[in-house]
């Protein structure tokens, strides 16, 4: 899917939705459109291009820069076509002398205040500016400025007031004023497409510029979150990468998905040969349409970070240094050792952990590994750690472990109720369209200890802020189902037709119990009772009603009785199966999604089918010739738990580091330091592989092919724009590990690996490259009953059949606060940085976060005479670290919070081994602290970093 077969046109303005169609002639050729159709866009769809500078059809138009005027027979003047619309009819012509001439006047009247782009320029070749005076014949110019903005000295070497030097402050990108047009399109980009409101027109006439903030700001400085929308739609090179100037300008694009978050946007990757330019986002990307953040737009400089490893490595013990081999050198090596070790310990001794951030063919053959080579179903996911609650409470409620909508349904949406998430920060492009539709007067409620920064933005803010407890997500769930109940605000209907009304009944009775009410968990949840009656009757009444939730929910001891909650307030309120509602799990890793679809649970096959069952067994078998062990294997917890018992003993862990993730870091080292033989497969030496006795260096994701499935369900291409630097995709790797193990793998390309993953699980039944690169992405089931897939879940029905209500009982969780950890500590993600950091630590995004810092509030920290940077010592039941302090009121009293993106922090190592009765998912988000000044990093952090570095000692090459 290059861009020669699905051109990236730009039509000037956005589709009318009319359904109503008008035909109309222009330059002689009749052309039929819905109603409310720009001009410009009727002759793009003839294919005539009317030449425009501050138009793009992501943006309503705006009609400021007059070069796309055309006549209209009858009418007297030369009307904007990007701002006229179409009628019946109507004769318009594009290029008539006339309209030739004005147009060159126009250009000339930019061309005045302009730099003339020379031979050095990077604007050369890539500025709409240049193309455009191309187009209309502009050949001089007759007009001199006013004032000079293009020289920096004056003729006689008087340095000039008027000139501004270059902002080159982002290090991504430079603002040149001098190249600028004004054309606003920056500015709208900011407000329509990000909702930054970052950028403003500064001045008046000749003296008019683009500014970023207040005049002592940068872009650097300012409130520019460097998503790069204005540096997308800039005519000119005003803004522009600065990889374009060191570079050049790339020769070719090749369409991929992009390896962040769950939101998987698709990219335009802009090579030059077998180098990447830029990333661009895609227009046609039905994830993200056109729009990126900074880390799928600019964060792409991990991939040839020189701490990149490219040769894999053994060693003996982990205190030895490692030892660079050949590829045949190091399989032979590791699957020695886990051969002795399954022969020695016996066969469940060995296991493995498949990576979200790998795609769902990798993933896949990962999970196959364990089950179909070593034996086993030791199999396990970082899911385990994030989203495993949503896969047992939907599947519980609903029957499927998915989120319910496509993101285009949030354009729909009246009431959004956002639940333990910060899309802002961690899904930075859904929030933008989140916030497009509550600018348009969708109403806001969200549920979370810290005033985020979804809270509040420009032109919106909710209506009802739920600054609950930490772990008090059921009661506060509760509370408003109790509201819904009591007041008879619930969909009878809804309920009756599509859900158990037994169940209903006995649900009913349970959460009317006054025990229930806000006012009776008002001290429970710190929440005022008024707050949530008011949130809950929004909710029920306020129309299109959708739930967005994330880790805040999940990763609590309740977390799968939470989500059980949020389904049983969908059903409650009929918001399920239709455009604008639904309940939808915002997926933290790129992956995380297919990882879990592939079957990378211990106790599930693909398709998320339980393997008790003789007939889902009985289909693998057949397939891989093997038996297939009917019972559940070990989670990570129990794994780790096995190896310090001493029977667990070797691990393939493919794109995890799970000694900086999971929880209660002195415990996942001591199970790591017990196993005799760990396999990393990864880019880096990350914090794990200070344990590892194999290291296999992994392909990033611009170095393979495969799909990527985000929260949405929806399945993406990724696509190889480079070759592997260290040799092999990680799904070649895989299957070279599993054949020195005995197997007789011969996959010769993904598209094998999806073909048997389609023969073998129902909701992929449908799926093939072809179909998906014709339609450019699936979201499964895609079968025969949904052959070009399901963006909306449980339209006429769930698919357990009836919706089924169950019983949310509050239970406190055991990590209470008291005398010795007076604090509660919850933990999250921030926009420039992405999981454990390891690629965005590697990238210019340090600039906004070099180093994790503990949010504290003012009423805390005086009581505690810490000061805004101090360092400060962060202690539970658990272990301690340091940091340092930054004072606000985002938090609550008695609240602190921290996020887990470097490793010299580690502040999982301050977390507990508590976790979800159901899933095991860790409770991150529920510990209690202490914070007490401190003189810096503490005696084992300094401990963990000289290990560190002795562990990553690589020998010299001989």
């Amino acid at each position: 899917m290059k861009d020669f077969i699905i051109p990236d046109r730009d039509f000037g303005t956005p589709a009318a939705k009319s359904k109503k169609l008008v035909t109309l002639t222009i330059d002689g050729y009749d052309v039929t459109v819905p109603e409310g159709t720009s001009i410009m866009r009727a002759a793009a769809e003839l294919g005539i291009s009317v030449p425009k500078l501050c138009a793009t059809d992501s943006m309503d138009a705006f009609g400021s820069c007059r070069l796309c005027l055309v006549e209209i027979e009858g009418r007297n003047g030369t009307p904007a076509s990007c701002t006229t619309p179409v009628m019946p009819g109507i004769k318009v012509h594009t290029q008539s002398p006339n309209v030739q001439q004005i147009r060159r006047g126009v250009m000339e009247l930019y061309a005045s205040d302009h730099p003339v782009p020379g031979l050095t320029d990077a604007a050369n070749g890539d500025s709409q500016l240049q193309t455009m005076a191309a187009r209309v014949g502009l050949r001089e110019i007759r007009y001199q400025p006013v004032a000079d903005h293009v020289r920096q000295y004056g003729a006689e070497g008087i340095a000039n007031p008027d000139w501004r030097p270059v902002d080159d402050s982002n290090p991504y990108f430079t603002f040149d004023s001098s190249k600028c047009i004004v054309c606003s399109l920056c500015v709208r980009a900011c407000e329509d497409v990000q909702g930054t409101f970052a950028l403003t027109i500064e001045g008046r006439g000749f003296d008019s510029r683009v500014s970023a903030g207040v005049a002592e700001d940068n872009f650097l400085s300012s409130d520019c979150v460097s998503c790069g929308a204005c540096v997308q739609v800039c005519p000119t090179g005003s803004l522009q990468e600065k990889s374009i100037a060191e570079m050049g300008l790339p020769d070719r694009s090749v369409i991929t998905t992009c390896a962040y978050c769950g939101v998987g946007c698709s990219f335009k990757a802009e090579m030059r040969g077998d180098e990447l330019v830029r990333m661009v986002p895609y227009k046609h990307g039905k994830a993200n349409r056109g729009h990126s953040c900074v880390k799928g737009r600019f964060a792409y400089g991990y991939a040839t970070h020189q701490d990149r490893i490219l040769n894999p490595m053994i060693r003996d013990a982990i205190t030895d240094p490692w030892k660079e081999v050949s590829w045949a050198e190091a399989m032979e090596f590791a699957a020695t050792r886990m051969k002795g070790l399954q022969a020695k310990y016996g066969r469940n001794s060995v296991g493995v952990i498949t990576s979200s951030r790998c795609t769902n063919e990798e993933t896949y053959l990962v999970q196959k590994l364990t089950r179909a080579v070593f034996m086993n179903n030791n199999t396990d996911t970082c899911a385990r750690v994030c989203h495993s609650p949503t896969g047992y409470g939907l599947g519980q409620t609903f029957g499927t472990s998915a989120g319910t909508q496509d993101f285009d349904s949030v354009e729909e949406s009246d009431v959004i109720m956002v639940i333990g998430a910060n899309p802002s920060a961690a899904h930075p492009v859904f929030a933008s369209r989140m916030k497009k539709r509550l600018r348009k007067g969708a109403k806001l409620i969200v549920v979370d200890p810290r005033r985020t920064e979804t809270v509040e933005g420009p032109h919106y803010k909710a209506d009802h802020h739920l600054a609950l407890t930490p772990g008090t997500n059921v009661a506060v769930v509760s509370a408003l189902a109790h509201v819904i109940v009591t007041e008879k605000l619930y969909d009878e209907e809804f309920i009756r037709t599509r859900c158990d009304w037994d169940e209903f009944q006995d649900y009913m009775e349970f959460i009317a119990d006054p025990k229930h009410s806000p006012e009776a968990l008002e001290l429970v949840t710190g929440v005022p009772a008024a707050e949530v009656r008011g949130a809950a009757r929004l909710y029920a009444t306020g129309g299109n009603a959708a739930i967005y939730y994330g880790l805040g929910v999940t990763e609590h001891s309740q977390g799968s009785t939470t989500v059980i909650g949020i389904a049983n307030l969908a059903m409650l309120t009929g918001n399920i199966g239709r455009q604008g509602v639904g309940v939808n799990p915002l997926r933290g890793q790129n992956n995380v999604q297919g990882s879990c679809d592939m079957g990378s649970f211990p106790h599930e096959l693909p398709g998320y089918r339980h393997v008790k069952h003789p007939e889902v067994r009985a289909i693998y078998e057949k397939a891989w010739g093997v038996t297939i062990d009917p019972e559940p294997g070990l989670r990570i917890p129990n794994m780790l738990d096995a190896a310090v018992e001493g029977t667990f003993k070797g691990l393939y862990c493919q794109g995890e580091d799970i000694l900086q993730s999971d929880p209660d870091t002195h415990h996942v080292a001591a199970g790591l330091a017990a196993m005799e033989c760990v396999i990393v497969h990864d880019l880096f030496l990350n914090e794990t592989a200070n344990y590892a006795h194999v290291f296999f260096p992994g392909s990033t994701f611009l170095e393979k092919d495969g799909t990527f499935t985000n929260a949405e369900r929806r399945i993406n291409m990724v696509r190889k724009v480079m070759a592997p630097k260290q040799g092999y995709a990680d799904w070649e790797v895989t299957q070279m590990f599993a054949n020195a193990m005995g197997a007789n793998w011969g996959y010769t390309h993904p598209s094998q690996i999806m073909d048997e993953i389609a023969m073998t699980t129902p909701s992929f039944a449908g799926v093939t490259y072809e179909k998906i690169e014709t339609l450019g992405s699936v979201q499964w089931p895609c079968n025969d009953k949904a052959p070009e897939g399901t963006p909306l879940m449980h339209i006429d029905g769930f698919v357990r059949g009836k919706g089924k209500f169950i019983r949310t009982e509050y239970v406190a969780t055991d990590e209470k606060a008291g005398a010795r950890f007076p604090l509660l500590l919850t933990t999250g993600r921030i926009l420039s940085q992405y999981n454990v950091g390891a690629q965005t630590r590697r990238t210019a995004n340090v600039v906004w976060h070099d180093q994790d810092l503990l949010e504290i509030n003012p009423h805390d920290a005086e009581n505690r005479g810490i000061r805004e940077g101090d360092w400060v010592r962060l202690a539970s039941r658990a272990g301690e670290t340091t940091l340092r302090a930054t004072i606000t009121d985002r938090v609550a009293a008695g609240v602190v919070y921290t996020t887990f993106h470097h490793p010299d922090t580690q502040a999982n190592v301050i977390t507990t081994d508590f976790s979800d009765w159901a899933t095991n998912c860790p409770e991150y988000k529920v510990t209690a602290v202490q914070v007490s000044p401190s003189n810096g990093p503490s005696e084992w952090q300094e401990e963990y970093a000289a290990q560190a570095t002795l562990s990553r000692r690589i020998l010299a090459a001989e």
